[in-house]
């Protein structure tokens, strides 16, 4: 007996208060579906999912279930910049977890179908799969397509700082602004949203080849009927979550990472969601992953293209057969087939002809989106976790995007406690070549652990120090940063960590390729570690723990339960 129908047995009031919202008699005995979506006026990535919705629904009819709609939105971390509302970015995405946790549990479903798109609803989704530990399906809303000149919107950044320098005049930003953003979908770059609809598919929950469709095709709609029609044939055959993913499906997962150059909040969000596997994945997992692993995917902010290509190219089952070799092929997966027999189904039925007739369209041939293994752009992965002095628990860095000048260095600190003083200092002029921007008191428990996005931009987009400074935080960056950029120092400051104890002109040095972060001299004399750690002692005599940012509300329930940054910065 299906676990609904067992319920019905229960709960006498079910049957009645389902015919009051327009059920059939019939709807009653049927497979009973829940159907999570983040769709809402939220942002482009949210606005257009009800119509997936719908098509699941549709395609959960066709097969004799019955589907149940419900609606957990997301915010959008684009609107959320430039003032407190990103605070509330992170932790969302386990509020998010928990209101879908709520919905499926408080009355009981059989199977599901999870449709978003973006940076915490995607990670969210996954989260509650893992949870609930039903069987699972997930559609993601694509993305959106460029705009003119091939414009997409993390590019704002870029001319925003621009602006604020003067080297471009606000009706030039205004024109920028009007036309980054032509269509739903997520945003057209690898950033955070781009990446974990791949880390998605890659885990083998989504059906092959459906993630990072434009979100204006009507491949996608298709996509969701069928996701629809194969979430009743997984509740049927009682196919659990569980029983799809496993460790090994993680490993598959950061190999595609490595090779797209994802997010580096992937750092926060794949170890977040392993942890409601009761899987183990940490930094660590990652930075073992990524070393010698090959860098295939020419898209932005990295790489020249915007991510609407991706799929042109071949999508996830592109990237899959250049790293065939260092995959677990032999894993399952939603189809009920395995890793490599979607593979070879999807040559068979000439997947890859169809989309090589998009990008034939727009002049490109698939080795000008996605590298072959022996002609990857990089050959040691994308992400590296530092640790030292300075970072004991480790530091994220995505070195992909990072100037080779930068790659080892020593720095001057030029320590802050908040993201609006360091931009003013960038802007003012203040920051010289040779600095080490810090910002602090950004973490989980100091505020919320919102992104340097603008501060990012701001040393990015400037000739004079995006090669010759950096930014190191407790905060983390978006999925469009790029530049020199170090995020997830933890410890955190707000609990006492030595990134709290830094001083002005303190010496920093930076060995990404000898994974390092440490703090090598005293007020810009060089000193031994023992000096270092003698001084810091000192320090964290005089230092005070600062009195709690929030007070009330989500946030404060967020700095008091969220874990390190190192392992997920879920609320625990």
């Amino acid at each position: 007996m299906l676990p609904s129908q067992k319920i019905r047995a229960v709960a006498p009031e079910m049957d009645p208060l389902r015919m009051g919202m327009g059920w059939k008699r019939e709807d009653l005995s049927k497979p009973q579906l829940l159907v999570e979506s983040t769709f809402g006026d939220s942002h482009p990535g949210s606005a257009h999912l009800f119509e997936l919705v719908q098509n699941a629904v549709k395609g959960i009819a066709e097969k004799g279930g019955k589907g149940a709609r419900y609606f957990t939105t997301d915010i959008c971390d684009g609107m959320s910049q430039g003032h407190d509302g990103i605070n509330y970015s992170l932790v969302s995405r386990d509020m998010i977890a928990n209101m879908i946790e709520i919905h499926a549990n408080a009355t009981t479903f059989d199977a599901g179908v999870f449709i978003a798109s973006c940076d915490k609803g995607m990670p969210a989704h996954l989260m509650a799969i893992g949870r609930l530990n039903i069987p699972s399906i997930v559609v993601t809303g694509g993305v959106m397509n460029a705009g003119p000149n091939l414009l997409t919107l993390e590019q704002i950044g870029t001319y925003s700082a621009m602006y604020q320098r003067g080297e471009i005049t606000e009706e030039e930003l205004t024109e920028y602004k009007l036309s980054a953003c032509p269509s739903c979908g997520a945003c057209s770059f690898m950033g955070t949203a781009s990446t974990m609809q791949i880390m998605a598919e890659a885990l083998g929950l989504m059906l092959p080849g459906s993630a990072l469709l434009p979100a204006t095709s009507q491949d996608l709609q298709k996509i969701a009927k069928e996701a629809g029609e194969q979430a009743v044939w997984l509740a049927k055959q009682g196919i659990k979550a569980h029983d799809i993913v496993t460790l090994e499906s993680f490993e598959n997962a950061i190999m595609v990472h490595a090779a797209i150059s994802g997010s580096s909040n992937s750092l926060l969000h794949i170890p977040a969601i392993a942890h409601e596997f009761g899987i183990d994945v940490t930094a660590e997992t990652f930075d073992r992953l990524h070393r010698n692993a090959h860098y295939l995917l020419d898209i932005r902010p990295s790489g020249k293209w915007p991510a609407q290509y991706f799929y042109y190219a071949g999508g996830v089952p592109r990237i899959m057969e250049e790293i065939k070799h260092m995959l677990h092929l032999d894993l399952p997966t939603v189809t009920g087939h395995t890793v490599g027999e979607n593979l070879e189904k999807l040559k068979q039925d000439g997947f890859y002809e169809r989309c090589e007739e998009n990008l034939k369209k727009v002049g490109l041939s698939r080795e000008d989106v996605i590298r072959p293994f022996d002609k990857a752009i990089g050959k040691n992965g994308a992400i590296a976790i530092l640790k030292g002095n300075l970072a004991p628990q480790g530091a994220v860095v995505k070195h992909s995007a990072v100037p080779k000048e930068m790659h080892q260095a020593v720095l001057n600190a030029r320590p802050f406690d908040s993201e609006e003083e360091a931009i003013s200092a960038i802007f003012d002029k203040k920051i010289n070549p040779g600095d080490a921007v810090i910002i602090r008191y950004e973490g989980p428990k100091g505020s919320g652990m919102p992104e340097m996005f603008y501060t990012t931009e701001a040393i990015s987009s400037d000739e004079k120090l995006s090669s010759s400074i950096a930014l190191i935080t407790d905060g983390r960056f978006s999925g469009a940063s790029r530049g020199p950029a170090i995020g997830h120092v933890s410890p955190e400051a707000a609990v006492g960590g030595p990134i709290a104890l830094l001083e002005e002109n303190d010496l920093i040095e930076i060995d990404i390729p000898a994974r390092k972060l440490e703090i090598v001299g005293i007020k810009g004399k060089k000193a031994s570690a023992e000096e270092v750690a003698e001084e810091l002692k000192k320090r964290k005599l005089n230092w005070h723990e600062p009195k709690p940012r929030y007070t009330s509300g989500v946030l404060k329930l967020f700095s008091e339960h969220a874990v390190s940054p190192m392992d997920g910065g879920y609320m625990q």
